[in-house]
Formats: C-alpha cells, sequence, structure tokens
C-alpha cells in the first residue's frame, strides 16, 4: 500500500478498476431499465433525456443500463480467461523449464507454432469452429492465450532452478515434487500475477473485438463490443451509441493496465534497486 501511494498512475488505474468492479457487481441495483427491453417510441433519444442519462439505442433500449451489465460480461470473461490461460499455461511453463526433455520441447515447439498467428484472429477461428456463445469464447480466448505464460514461466523456471537454495534443497534429498512446489513456483508467482494482470484487459478488449465482428456474444445480450459494432450505421446521428461503451472499454483496460503497471513495479525487486 506504500508503494500504491506513490505512484499515481497505479492510484488511477485502480479507481477505474474499481468503478467497474462496483458497475458489475451492482448493475441490478444501478440500472433504471431493463437492457434488453426494447422501446420504438423511445429509439435514439440523446444522452440527459428524462429517465435515459445516457441516451437511447435504435430499438429504445437504455444505454446506461447496457454499458453497466456490459460491464458485468467484460469482467467475466476476462476473469474466466485469465484463471484458465493462468492455470493451463503456468503448468505447461513449470513443466517445460524444471523436467525438460522432449516434454518440454514439445510444448515450447506448440507455443512457438501458435505466437506466429495473432491472438484475435485466432480466437475467431477457434470459435468460428466450436460455435458462438459465451462458454465457447471463453474457451477460444483461453486456448490461444495459454503461450504467453508458459512462456513467461517456463523462462523463470530455467532461471530460478539454477539458484543455490534449489541446489541446496536437490542436494539434501528433497523430492523433485517439493523443490517444484515449495521453492520454484513461489518465486514464479510474482511474474504469473503479473502477466494475468496485463492479459486481463488484452482479453478484454479481444472479446470486444471478436463480438464486433459477430463472432462473440450475441444480441440482444449486452456487450461492449456488440454495441459498437450496432452503432456503426448511426455514427452521424447517434454518436452516443459508441461514444459510451467505447469509453467504457478504453478506460476499463487503461485502468487494469495501469495496475498491472505498478504490480510489476511492486513485484519485481530488481525495480526497486
Amino acid at each position: 500500500m506504500r508503494a500504491l501511494a506513490g505512484h499515481g498512475l497505479g492510484i488511477l488505474g485502480l479507481l477505474f478498476v474499481v468503478a467497474a468492479v462496483a458497475a458489475a457487481i451492482a448493475a441490478p441495483l444501478l440500472a433504471t431499465h431493463d437492457p434488453v427491453a426494447s422501446d420504438f417510441a423511445a429509439s435514439l433519444k440523446p444522452p440527459g433525456t428524462p429517465g435515459h442519462p445516457l441516451g437511447t439505442d435504435q430499438l429504445g433500449r437504455d444505454l446506461y443500463a447496457r454499458v453497466l451489465y456490459g460491464a458485468r460480461l467484460a469482467l467475466f470473461i476476462g476473469f474466466c480467461t485469465v484463471l484458465l490461460t493462468a492455470l493451463v499455461g503456468g503448468l505447461l511453463g513449470l513443466v517445460a523449464g524444471f523436467f525438460g526433455g522432449w516434454p518440454g520441447a514439445v510444448i515450447m515447439r506448440v507455443a512457438d507454432v501458435q505466437l506466429s498467428f495473432p491472438l484475435v484472429l485466432l480466437a475467431i477461428t477457434i470459435n468460428a469452429i466450436v460455435g458462438l456463445g459465451l462458454r465457447n469464447i471463453i474457451i477460444s480466448l483461453s486456448a490461444a492465450g495459454w503461450v504467453v505464460y508458459a512462456r513467461v514461466v517456463r523462462g523463470e523456471v530455467l532461471s530460478v532452478k539454477q539458484r543455490d537454495y534449489v541446489q541446496a534443497a536437490a542436494a539434501l534429498g528433497t523430492g523433485r515434487r517439493r523443490i517444484l512446489f515449495r521453492h520454484v513456483l513461489p518465486n514464479v508467482a510474482p511474474s504469473i500475477i503479473v502477466v494475468a494482470s496485463l492479459q486481463f484487459s488484452q482479453f478484454i478488449v479481444a472479446e470486444a473485438a471478436i463480438s464486433f465482428l459477430g463472432f462473440g456474444v450475441q444480441p440482444p445480450t449486452p456487450d461492449w463490443g456488440s454495441m459498437l459494432s450496432e452503432s456503426r450505421d448511426f455514427l452521424y446521428v447517434a454518436w452516443w451509441l459508441a461514444a459510451f461503451p467505447g469509453a467504457a472499454l478504453a478506460l476499463t483496460a487503461l485502468g487494469i493496465n495501469l495496475v498491472g503497471d505498478w504490480l510489476r513495479d511492486v513485484l519485481d525487486p530488481k525495480l526497486r534497486i
């Protein structure tokens, strides 16, 4: 907390993240309308309209409620994807770095091949194969994003397992499993946390991009990417349809990145020297 007090951008990022989390958790209490309820008589009302502080969309749906519920969906997808990729990628990175041999070589070659494809393109391809929907978009993003953790963790493990305390534990007859989970994993955990915090925003933006292209969450479910896609035909007459979900997406991603940068400064001892 002392480190946070001296990190102005970290405080700003934390405020953005707290606001997004609060909006997601309290969406049913803060929203004044059903986010999927249409009212054609109130379509394309500008911001400031009584009862609709952020205006309405082309179907008369309250934009304020849809942005709030969009935060809930974006953070849920980001959290689930980060959790899956950290578990799978971190475990594979531990295996590749600690045990090496042909399992490590196979894992790294697969990672090298997968890194040759852009994250969003690979996720769209996987999502088109497994089908549309919330669960499948989490699976596709996880399948496309685990390689970053695997490579980072492998590099950290290769460094940590050569240190004196690990060599001393091995010389005393400590089992390989205990060395891995008692001495190696705790020392690479900060790197996993930092990567997860930075990947969180990347997954949120990637999900919005996939939904924008029509391969992700389908309407009428409130999703920032889908809302931006629907606003394209009304940019000249209803700027608020793109401005508010776009601002929510940008500020949330920015806040998470700033928090990730602060965590990197706190958890990396080399940056405090």
